[in-house]
């Protein structure tokens, strides 16, 4: 008989090899537990399991549910506790793809199982504002019964569900539309530091018509959630110059001091207080700095000292690395996890947040991101045992679509997480063997894939072959999972085949051989009709056209024989 796979790893565990007959617990609210700790024992005496809070006793059953099996109960003794007061995940529900509510309760049960206590949706127009629907209609948005129902399902299972709209950056899917439009920094459009142009994206801060948008939309959103803390984001405000650091403090101050955030936390992303550190003594009370990161080597330990040297509150957020890669970056998500909460351990972070985004069309499929979120949980809770888990063991586990993924779906999700790593040259916050299927205009082997050549290529198919082999093994997922990751290698493998072409040439999509695109562009209806067909699997109808977009535009560059940027088509009148 093998030992149970507890996940996360109990803090301390005595594992007797003797079985019990189940039976109900015997439960007690004892004080002395620290916050959502608990004691487990099942031994001579039956099963007795205690805690200070709630919480805890339903961090114990989860427990519970783990030792548990067909031939009852293993005989053991655990104390417990979390190291992060707060342990979240962010999923981005604004880049295209909202999850069904059917969806959005299975990962909740899914974090309740890893003990997970909080979630943000990521909104930045997916919310049906009463006076906006120019803006969310196409979207499917999540309206104000369907977040009462959330928040009701998720308090149950001691998870918070709490608040979070961009109020600053990020706002392209409001500034296109001419009712918006004046309020944005540059109402016409910007230039980056290369000259490329850009859609206007960031709310000026000194305009007062901005402040009332945002105060307005926060006052109807936040009648929906009984959670003190709420997200305003404010990360990436492109178009606002270095210059202007002083006016985004002033708005942080102005949106804190806004009464529709009376008796709530604000929590803001600190990309621009780690550019401007002078910003850092006048951050007011009542906000905290979520100091964010998704690669390996970010520096949390750096930015988490100078925000306790400061007295702010903060929290660490790594990632999950699923987006922008189709089959996500495993190792690369592993160690982001775990560095991330020793630094915030190190430096009395509140609060630890594993983010999942959805940049380039929310192409990767659910599944994807399990093995991040899977790390993530397992550094938040018990950071110090985190680096010996067997996340083999865990996802195999793992619930999905009313089963389990199984450990050939396990293997396969690893394997395959790490397939980009079968090129030499990577990319941060990318796979870098894939950029050119979110920008067709970038030429391949120069700049970011510089060194790219037909060897790596064939490494990575090869890789890509291994990962598919291994998920068509018996048992464990069903055909959902299987056809996801099918169709995530079918276009992982259109764009090597595209990289092929580009290679023999000068690097751009033009130099293809009109055969050979024309090849490529005939593979890509087929991969457009799977990916709307599992996407309303798990998703709502709205944002799948938008990211079946971005398949459809490479099929028209590689028929056009000429690279363009992708322009979504909600920057329309």
């Amino acid at each position: 008989m093998s030992d149970p796979i507890l996940f996360p790893a109990p803090r301390h565990v005595e594992l007797g090899r003797g079985r019990l007959a189940w039976s109900e617990p015997a439960v007690g609210l004892e004080p002395g537990h620290p916050k959502e700790g608990y004691r487990l024992v099942a031994g001579s005496e039956g099963i007795r399991l205690s805690a200070s809070d709630e919480a805890g006793l339903a961090r114990g059953r989860a427990t519970l549910a783990q030792l548990s099996g067909p031939d009852g109960v293993a005989e053991v003794d655990i104390t417990d506790w979390p190291d992060f007061p707060v342990r979240g995940v962010m999923l981005d529900i604004s880049r295209d793809k909202v999850p069904s509510l059917s969806t959005l309760k299975s990962i909740i049960d899914l974090m309740a199982g890893w003990k997970l206590n909080h979630l943000q949706l990521y909104m930045e127009h997916t919310f049906a504002y009463s006076d906006h629907e120019e803006v969310w209609r196409r979207a499917s948005p999540l309206n104000s019964e369907e977040l009462a129902e959330l928040n009701a399902y998720a308090r149950q299972r001691h998870v918070e569900l709490a608040a979070n709209q961009n109020a600053l950056g990020h706002m392209e899917r409001w500034l296109c539309k001419d009712r918006y439009r004046p309020l944005a920094i540059a109402p016409k459009a910007y230039r980056d530091e290369k000259g490329r142009p850009h859609f206007p994206s960031t709310l000026d801060p000194t305009n007062p018509g901005s402040s009332a948008l945002v105060r307005s939309l926060l006052a109807e959103l936040l009648e929906n959630f009984d959670s003190p803390l709420v997200n305003v984001g404010l990360d990436e405000p492109w178009e606002l110059s270095a210059e202007r650091s002083g006016d985004y403090g002033a708005y942080i101050s102005a949106l804190r001091g806004a009464p529709e955030l009376d008796g709530r936390q604000m929590l803001i992303w600190g990309d621009i207080v780690a550019q401007h550190p002078e910003l850092v003594g006048g951050i007011p009370e009542g906000v905290t700095v979520l100091e964010w990161g998704y690669e390996a080597d970010h520096p949390f330990d750096q930015r988490g000292r100078v925000l306790a040297g400061a007295g702010l509150p903060f929290w660490v957020c790594p990632g999950t690395s699923s987006w922008n890669s189709l089959l996500g970056r495993w190792s690369n998500a592993r160690d982001n996890c775990l560095k991330a909460a020793r630094a915030g351990l190190d430096h009395g972070a509140g609060g630890y947040l594993i983010t999942d985004w959805g940049d380039g069309g929310h192409l990767q499929p659910w599944p994807v991101s399990l093995p991040g979120l899977a790390a993530g949980a397992a550094a938040g809770w018990n950071t110090a045992a985190a680096g010996q888990t067997d996340f083999l063991s865990v996802l195999a586990d793992a619930p999905l679509d009313g089963g389990r993924l199984g450990e050939a779906g396990a293997r396969a999700l690893l394997a395959l997480g790490d397939a980009h790593l079968a090129v030499r040259p990577q990319s941060p916050n990318n796979a870098s063997v894939l950029l050119h299927l979110i920008w067709p205009h970038l030429r391949v082997g120069q700049r970011s894939t510089e060194g790219l050549d037909h060897a790596d290529l064939d490494a990575y198919d090869a890789a890509l072959d291994h990962g598919l082999a291994l998920a068509g093994g018996a048992g464990g997922a069903g055909p959902q999972f299987r056809a996801e990751l099918t169709l995530m290698v079918a276009i992982a493998k259109l764009m090597t085949d595209d990289a092929r072409g580009r290679l023999d040439g000068d690097g751009s999509l033009a130099s293809i051989l009109e055969d050979h695109r024309m090849r490529l562009a005939d593979r890509v209806p087929a991969l457009v009709e799977e990916h709307r067909r599992l996407w309303l699997e798990r998703n709502r109808p709205g944002g799948l056209d938008d990211s079946a977009a971005r398949l459809e535009h490479i099929a028209g560059c590689y028929r056009a024989g000429r690279g363009t940027a992708f322009v979504p088509a909600w920057v329309m009148p």
